[in-house]
């Protein structure tokens, strides 16, 4: 039997401000499957965040585990850490955080830099992605040339850019109306499908739930699963 993607075994997370201690996880346990979209709810300041950012390797858990493909992310050398985030974990965030002097391209383009692939496989890459998430026609424009739907879907393509197979996205239509909100949702179910990527979607949008696999509940620090909305 394989490994999970995701594995999250009684992770806790407090966050201190003077005397102040404000648990934001308390034991929290889940696994997430490979070519799985499983979507977390919660309300506002539930934790959700917190989630990801100890999934990601953005932040350290006070206590328990999480593991990536069979990998404890918290144990794992600086240099491994900074690797398994640059190739296996995709990031989208709430504000899409282009750069607004690069091109929609040029923006998929730079994760790809980073890495230096060369020129001719990153610019088929770019293609590839901007024609998945329905940008082709728009490679040249710049953000403040695209709408709030159009910007999030560059976001999505630039976190594909380097084939992860874990993408975390926090709140994705949270600065979206509900009909472009709408959309983001099956377009990441054809990011699995056409990636075979897993993600994982923080999010209280009903439409992102609804289209989930599995929902799981976050609410007093801990997981629990929950019906797929209808």
């Amino acid at each position: 039997m394989t490994d999970p993607m995701v594995a999250a075994l009684d992770l806790t997370r407090t966050y201190r401000t003077g005397k102040i201690e404000v648990p934001a996880l308390r034991g929290a346990s889940f696994t997430v499957g490979g070519g799985e979209l499983v979507a977390i709810k919660g309300r506002s300041g539930s934790g959700k965040t917190t989630l990801l950012n100890l999934i990601g390797g953005l932040d350290t858990p006070d206590g328990g585990t999480v593991k990536v493909d069979g990998r404890d992310v918290g144990a794992l050398p600086e240099d491994d850490l900074l690797a398994l985030r640059r190739d296996d974990i995709g990031y989208i965030f709430q504000s899409h955080g282009l750069i607004p002097v690069l091109s929609a391209a040029e923006n998929v383009e730079v994760p790809l830099r980073l890495v230096r692939t060369p020129p001719a496989e990153r610019d088929e890459r770019v293609r590839v992605l901007l024609g998945l998430v329905g940008l082709a026609d728009h490679a040249n424009q710049r953000p403040y040339e695209l709408s709030g739907g159009q910007r999030q879907r560059v976001a999505i393509a630039r976190a594909l850019a380097n084939r992860p197979r874990l993408l975390l996205a926090d709140e994705p239509t949270g600065q979206l109306d509900s009909e472009t909100a709408a959309a983001i949702m099956p377009l990441l179910r054809a990011v699995v499908s056409s990636e075979g990527v897993t993600v994982l979607v923080a999010t209280h949008d009903q439409a992102l739930l609804s289209e989930a696999d599995r929902v799981l509940n976050l609410e007093d620090g801990a997981i629990t699963e929950t019906p797929v909305p209808a």
